[in-house]
């Protein structure tokens, strides 16, 4: 089993030495040529010399204290990590053979399961080819909508005694929703949203929340799942519907903006 995760670690190592250096980093090693092409190649000869010349304006910047910005761009970054987890995915994942059995399916859950890996993999793919034409917030918000609907429905299906296609299908509908929009989306949102001199201290720490909660959510999805199904499923629910608000009025779109937008925006 363990020995099935060397071809994609192995194939993830190769693929890093075709990965370009960041132009902010090419800047700051006096090769703004390379930084310039590769900024070209993605958004064109015109806004490529606009953002060389902010990247250059502020390259070289000393890092800042945590709260330089406020405390608000902080814990919209901490309130990412923790919807991110706080909607139950992972709790659905780890344990998804057991769910999928006592949701009627057979063999175990197995077969389920591995149709649910097939399914994020296709949806992660619908993030890669629309986070830059739709924007991050809309999907979130689509996602948060979708998984609650999902969730929603499974507590349903199971305050009613319904075992078979339905639930196992709302379940999947769940996942399929995360990974189009929370799954990819938080990480991409994660990495912009924070001025450049605070980023890395900022991005730790709310990384380092995700992980924490990510271990709150799984340890303690078995002891809900006992207690209640319907409250367990609920409870994911509804709090996917606090993050569809919580995005809505609080995150900024990050869309077509420079480390240096962020900056100016959080400077207002």
């Amino acid at each position: 089993m363990f020995g099935s995760e060397a071809f994609p670690a192995g194939l993830f190592g190769l693929l890093l030495f075709f990965v370009p250096k960041t132009p902010r980093y090419l800047v700051m090693v006096q090769q703004e040529d390379k930084a310039f092409s590769i900024l070209e190649k993605v958004n064109g000869t015109i806004q490529a010399k606009q953002i060389l010349a902010d990247i250059k304006a502020t390259a070289h910047e000393k890092t800042e204290k945590l709260f330089t910005y406020g405390i608000t761009v902080i814990v919209i970054g901490i309130l990412l990590s923790v919807f991110q987890q706080a909607i139950g995915i992972n709790a659905v994942l780890y344990y998804a053979p057991r769910i999928f059995e006592s949701a009627g399916a057979e063999g175990g859950g197995m077969m389920q399961t591995v149709l649910m890996g097939v399914v994020n993999i296709i949806f992660t793919l619908v993030a890669i080819f629309t986070v830059d034409r739709f924007g991050r917030k809309p999907l979130l918000i689509i996602g948060s909508i979708g998984m609650a609907l999902g969730a929603f429905a499974v507590a349903l299906c199971d305050g009613m005694d319904v075992k078979g296609v339905l639930p196992v299908f709302s379940i999947i509908v769940y996942a399929a929703f995360f990974m189009m929009s929370w799954g990819p989306i938080c990480w991409v949102l994660i990495s912009e949203i924070f001025p450049n001199t605070i980023r890395g201290k900022a991005v730790a720490i709310a990384v380092a929340f995700q992980w924490v909660f990510n271990y709150i959510i799984s340890s303690t999805f078995p002891a809900l799942y006992d207690f209640s199904p319907v409250f367990a499923y609920s409870l994911y629910g509804s709090i996917c519907i606090l993050a569809a608000l919580f995005v809505w009025r609080w995150v900024p779109e990050t869309k077509g903006k420079t480390l240096e937008d962020m900056s100016q925006l959080w400077k207002k």
